[in-house]
């Protein structure tokens, strides 16, 4: 199937197959999930064996559950049919997604990566890559002026992640593609925050889309998980051949489970976008919070950006609370549906403290520079009743603020 130029009721894409165009969420619910051949049955089942009959000696369709398995095929099939790609892949992780991407690269080469990324990229970067002879500068690609500064002889892949984890900065992927191209250089967007339904990178230019699958794409908190997508035929023989060789494969079973999720894909990030634009309104109103930071308000500075790049603008905001570090914390404790946690991107609703969690591995002079600042909270607007998350917010910004 490739895409086509159109959009559902939603303003999610459609993609034209040859006699029919099917939008997001059929997709969703069938890509990957045709019915058991064998038996009929509607749901594919889980295949949790590690090997495989052969009919003759190197005649088979399934081998070793490495290399392939039925249901890490069938969730493969979906992400490439959402990421509007000829080719999907999915790995142990997110960070598994990272590393075998990057394994792609020949020593002695360098990668530009936008400077607000997500701590774990952070951290690969620059503390794992190095010892197999990939070096990184870290650059503000808000403005592609910088890539463009900042392209070597030696370049090799430009990584983009946006919205940027976690002050939700944007980079604008066509105008970054272009000048990425034009010096024959790799494009990968993490698309994590916003997932397939509210952008797909691929047609805004880019080479390879990665997720972690663990957020938005599975979607309940109980799947560790990284995908990636791609239309390039020569860099999906390699990524194939690393993921069978690496072997930082997701379970089957994981897989199954990240698939039903799939399926209800397009339902949640209603539900998330639509709780986030409340919550991130309350708090842009509230005289107890210095600064709100959504893509969905016009007040944020690549509004603009947002509405021509972007289907919508997600479920995740981030404010910096009236006070400190300490009154941040004291939020955090005293939210009753927003859980102090960790990760992103389920049902649930969850808030953080970067500086102390997430990018607690950053040098504070770096996260002073890229204002990740010690009152920053990023919360992760679950699909509750928006009434009882603005109520929740509000109860815990009074109790948090009023002890300063």
């Amino acid at each position: 199937m490739s895409p086509a130029n159109t959009t559902d009721a939603f303003g999610a894409p459609r993609v034209a197959g040859e006699t029919q165009q099917y939008g997001f969420g059929t997709l969703a619910i069938h890509a990957g999930a045709e019915p058991d051949a064998a038996t009929g049955a509607v749901i594919p089942a889980l295949s949790l064996s590690t090997t495989f009959k052969q009919r003759a000696v190197g005649d088979f369709v399934y081998e070793y559950s490495r290399s392939a398995n039925p249901n890490r095929t069938n969730l493969e099939t979906a992400v490439a049919a959402l990421e509007h790609a000829k080719h999907g892949f999915a790995f142990a992780s997110g960070s598994a997604t990272t590393a075998t991407v990057l394994s792609a690269l020949a020593p002695g080469s360098h990668v530009i990566s936008v400077n607000d990324v997500y701590g774990g990229t952070h951290r690969y970067l620059n503390k794992v890559a190095g010892s197999m002879g990939i070096t990184t500068t870290f650059v503000d690609l808000a403005d592609v002026g910088n890539l463009r500064d900042a392209v070597r002889a030696d370049t090799r892949v430009v990584w983009i992640e946006t919205p940027t984890n976690p002050t939700l900065r944007l980079v604008d992927i066509a105008a970054a593609a272009a000048v990425a191209h034009e010096a024959g250089l790799y494009v990968v967007v993490d698309n994590t925050f916003l997932s397939p339904y509210f952008q797909t990178p691929l047609d805004l230019g880019a080479d390879v889309v990665v997720e972690s699958a663990t957020k938005y794409l599975n979607g309940h908190s109980d799947v560790i998980m990284g995908v990636a997508a791609t239309n390039d035929d020569a860099l999906a023989g390699k990524l194939r051949f690393l993921q069978n060789s690496l072997g930082a494969v997701p379970s089957p079973f994981d897989c199954y489970q990240a698939q039903r999720g799939l399926k209800t894909l397009h339902l949640r990030m209603r539900a998330h976008a639509a709780n986030a634009q409340r919550v991130a309104e309350f708090l842009e109103a509230s005289p107890l919070v210095d600064s709100v930071i959504y893509p969905g308000l016009a007040s944020h500075p690549q509004h603009k950006l947002a509405q021509r790049q972007m289907r919508g603008f997600g479920g995740m905001v981030s404010f910096r609370i009236r006070g400190d570090g300490t009154t941040a914390d004291r939020f955090l404790q005293r939210t009753r549906l927003f859980t102090l946690a960790e990760s992103l991107g389920g049902v649930e609703s969850l808030g953080e403290l970067p500086a102390r969690m997430t990018h607690a591995g950053l040098a504070p002079e770096e996260r002073h520079e890229l204002g990740i600042s010690d009152n920053l909270i990023r919360l992760s607007v679950g699909i509750e009743d928006a009434d009882d998350l603005v109520a929740d917010v509000a109860q815990a910004l009074e109790s948090a603020v009023a002890e300063i």
